[in-house]
């Protein structure tokens, strides 16, 4: 699973490519070892598949055990037929509710082959061509640099090499505004490389290609998902929003791994993530997920019925893409991305698999065309044991020797924890001590913005620790100073969103604090955030109060209320527009080095202050 942000509690909409990467599977138990290899005469793919997998139960119960994991499900097809479909677990701790194969879990990333799929289908009805421009279909559709917006494809959008980093942050918790709205602001991101230069994973344009499946439809892609997907293939309680799969009889709740930390789960809230919903937004069970996996390893077909052209599947699950993964062992080979899918040789098959997660879930979706076989597993906790109960299953019904994946991983997972202990302690290595703010606490607070990422808020915090809090899409963190003008992210409640991270505040020529800059994405330059104005300077009552006459050097200006704001009025100039700044004064927008603040008595303003370059001048209200 994909982490970001430093200390990585956050999962993200994540791709993995080779599971081995990951927190693995507990070293094979005692007697369950391999089952005898051949198969029998007249024995069916399916019969010795689940024969195979005959002893597996006690495997995956040992796993979640050592891993301290809540609950686990499990679903495999092989030879057409779902062979295995199993729960472990828990998946309400204090309920203690178990884990069943219709439970639903958030499925995560592996949502993405379900939007390619019906875009897939659209492809099939002529609806659209993978390799034309996305401008040809939604006209609107911008990226900062225009020569990528009018050459960037479908395909594109689709396959990760669109030269947009992940900006993940301007999409996570945000619950306010619209797709269409979402896609907009793309125009105010940081590209990082050229068009098909280099993969790099974005959940945005994942989300614009659902988006854009839906408009091509004449509906949402909720609906689309539903009629085209759903539907036929009897998914009857799969959804798309957390708040519906709470409503469900059967569904996991969300965990916190706390296993590198104190040993402990804790429930977690769930993470709603509807508006970038084609990127990540299905709720499903390991019933359910094995009709879609049997979907994709018959060519498109479900019983008679062609949902999808069997050459555009495989060109769906085909590589489109160099992730440049150089992997961890000889036998696990990265071939590349295709659409919504990853593609490696694993142990000499062709792999087809896509990992997901968000806040509280792992899920990891596993074919192998070649053999007929497709694996689905799910956890809820962020612990990457899908991926490995995945590989365990691959290795016995494919007769692989075998490989104590979960026992490697285990090993790991306790190095990973000695790091992270010692790591803690050097934390605040980098810090500069004695320091202090170069303002005081209150001219930190106000409301900044960025055209991309939307709206951020800085208020006041503990006035005796001399602290501020941060809000951004709905989440608030507290923020320490940590040295100079740069304060440190914390944790309020079970959200880490912003721990460890570290915001600069600048301050413009007139020493006021006008912006703050992080590093919400990464691979990018910070984000800055420009202060805003204070609210009172937008208020039409306020600004009545300034409407009148006053007495310049040597003329009378008119102070008058045009188009959003104020306007000045000087004889033989022309009218210049007052627009507010976050100072509190109003400067000219066409002489930008020239300022007006007013004083005010008994709510009316009695006199005009007028700051240019050579001095500050006084004029007196007229009556």
């Amino acid at each position: 699973m994909t982490r970001m942000h430093g200390r990585g509690v956050v999962a993200f909409l994540g791709f993995v490519l080779c599971s081995t990467a990951l927190a693995a599977t507990p070293p094979p138990a005692t007697g369950a070892a391999q089952q005898p290899s051949g198969p029998a005469r007249g024995e069916s793919r399916a019969a010795v598949a689940r024969r195979r997998l005959a002893a597996l139960d006690p495997v995956l119960t040992q796993a979640i055990a050592d891993f301290q994991v809540p609950g686990l499900a499990l679903a495999v097809v092989a030879g057409g037929e779902v062979i295995y479909a199993r729960g472990f677990g828990l998946r309400d701790i204090d309920k203690k509710l178990p884990v069943t194969p219709d439970t639903l879990f958030a499925i995560g990333s592996t949502t993405k082959a379900m939007t390619a799929t019906v875009l897939g289908m659209l492809a099939d009805e002529g609806k659209l061509t993978w390799d034309e421009p996305v401008r040809r279909y939604l006209p609107w559709f911008r990226l900062s640099n225009p020569e990528i917006s009018e050459r960037l494809t479908v395909r594109d959008l689709v396959t990760h090499r669109s030269g947009l980093p992940r900006h993940d942050l301007l999409w996570y918790n945000y619950n306010e505004g619209t797709r269409r709205g979402l896609i907009e602001r793309l125009a105010s991101l940081e590209l990082t490389a050229d068009l098909r230069e280099k993969f790099q994973y974005n959940n945005l344009l994942f989300m614009t290609a659902g988006f854009l499946a839906g408009e091509l439809a004449g509906t949402t892609w909720e609906q689309l998902v539903r009629t085209r997907l759903f539907a036929p293939l009897g998914m009857k309680r799969s959804n798309f929003s957390v708040l519906d799969a709470e409503k469900d009889p059967d569904h996991a709740l969300p965990y916190d791994d706390k296993g590198e930390k104190d040993g402990a789960l804790k429930r977690i809230p769930y993470r709603r993530i509807d508006l970038v919903g084609p990127a990540g937004a299905v709720n499903s069970s390991a019933n359910e997920m094995a009709r879609w996996l049997l979907l994709n390893l018959s060519g498109g077909k479900v019983g008679e019925r062609q949902l999808i052209q069997a050459s555009t599947l495989a060109d769906i699950q085909a590589p489109h893409m160099t992730t440049g993964d150089t992997g961890e062992r000889p036998d696990v080979v990265d071939v590349g991305y295709g659409h919504g899918w990853g593609i490696d040789a694993y142990r000499g098959h062709r792999r087809v698999q896509h990992g997901g997660g968000i806040d509280g879930f792992i899920t990891m979706v596993t074919l192998l065309p070649d053999d007929d076989l497709g694996i689905v597993s799910f956890v809820n906790t962020g612990v990457g044991l899908p991926g490995l109960v995945n590989q365990i299953v691959a290795d016995r019904v494919l007769d692989l020797p075998p490989v104590d994946w979960l026992g490697e991983a285990l090993a790991k997972r306790k190095q990973r924890k000695v790091a992270l202990d010692e790591a803690k302690k050097n934390k605040a290595a980098a810090r500069i001590a004695g320091t202090q703010p170069s303002h005081k606490l209150e001219d930190y607070v106000g409301d900044y913005h960025h055209p991309g990422y939307g709206p951020l808020r800085i208020a006041a915090g503990d006035a005796s620790k001399g602290s501020l809090t941060l809000t951004f899409n709905g989440i608030t963190a507290p923020l320490e100073h940590w040295h100079y003008d740069v304060w440190n992210g914390g944790v309020a409640g079970s959200d880490e969103t912003f721990e460890d991270q570290k915001l600069l505040f600048r301050s413009d020529v007139n020493g006021e604090i006008a912006a703050v800059e992080a590093t919400f994405e990464p691979s990018a330059a910070p984000i800055v955030f420009t202060k805003q104005p204070p609210a009172r300077l937008l208020d039409p009552k306020v600004l009545a109060r300034y409407v009148g006459r006053y007495a310049l050097p040597g003329e009378i200006g008119t102070v008058s209320l045009g188009g959003s704001g104020l306007q000045i009025t000087v004889p033989g100039q022309p009218t210049y527009t007052l627009r507010p700044e976050i100072s509190g004064r109003f400067v000219l927008k066409e002489v930008r080095n020239i300022s007006v603040s007013f004083v005010e008595e008994g709510g009316k303003a009695v006199k005009l202050i007028l700051h240019q370059p050579q001095g500050v001048y006084e004029a007196k209200r007229v009556e």
